[in-house]
């Protein structure tokens, strides 16, 4: 089952930035999709686990990861920034290119993201935004699925992504486009006491 849309009408970045801030939406071709409610403290704990790692392999590099929330705005062209509609918010968002980033998040394709699946968001978030993720030409996607305990790795190859490799949470993992990073899934939280969806 997918998101929630705002209303029929298509929008732009422009029209995002006026609305109130206790509502939070992402933008898919013009498409304003409520976002799901709060993560729990399990998402949480799994989300900031994987950007420990990577924020110290990339310490001293021009390559930096953001926490979700951090607008990435994905534009067709040149359009201006008011004219987008598509806004996104990974839960992790890798960028190396420090001219792509400004006060008001990332313009432009990341590097590399990664999406902390859970039942609210799964299907929306490997359908919808992983197309949005392909026609930007992210690099390289990849979607954790903590219930599963696997991973699924989209890569770009000629403008669009093959077939996905898809791992357990074990063991290392290292990221193609960022090649100074490998995940090691093993230093990860583990709580099976407790569903670590949302």
């Amino acid at each position: 089952m997918g998101l929630p849309l705002r209303d029929s009408r298509r929008h732009t970045y422009g029209e995002y930035l006026t609305w109130p801030e206790d509502v939070r939406y992402e933008l898919i071709g013009g498409e304003a999709f409520l976002m799901a409610p709060a993560p729990t403290a399990d998402h949480q704990r799994l989300v900031l686990a994987v950007a420990r790692q990577i924020a110290d392999a990339l310490d001293g590099s021009r390559c930096e990861v953001f926490v979700a929330p951090f607008d990435v705005r994905l534009p067709q062209a040149d359009e201006a920034d008011d004219a987008i509609d598509t806004v996104v918010q990974p839960d992790l968002t890798i960028v190396c290119d420090p001219e792509k980033i400004d006060r008001r998040g990332c313009r432009g394709a990341p590097d590399w993201v990664i999406e902390i699946l859970s039942p609210a968001t799964a299907a929306h978030d490997q359908t919808v935004k992983l197309g949005a993720y392909e026609r930007a030409a992210v690099p390289e996607c990849w979607f954790v699925h903590p219930t599963d305990r696997t991973v699924t790795v989209y890569r770009l190859t000629d403008a669009a992504y093959g077939r996905p490799a898809i791992s357990e949470l074990t063991g290392t993992l290292p990221c193609q486009s960022v090649d100074t990073v490998t995940i090691d899934w093993d230093r990860m939280p583990q709580h099976p006491e407790v569903d670590m969806d949302r």
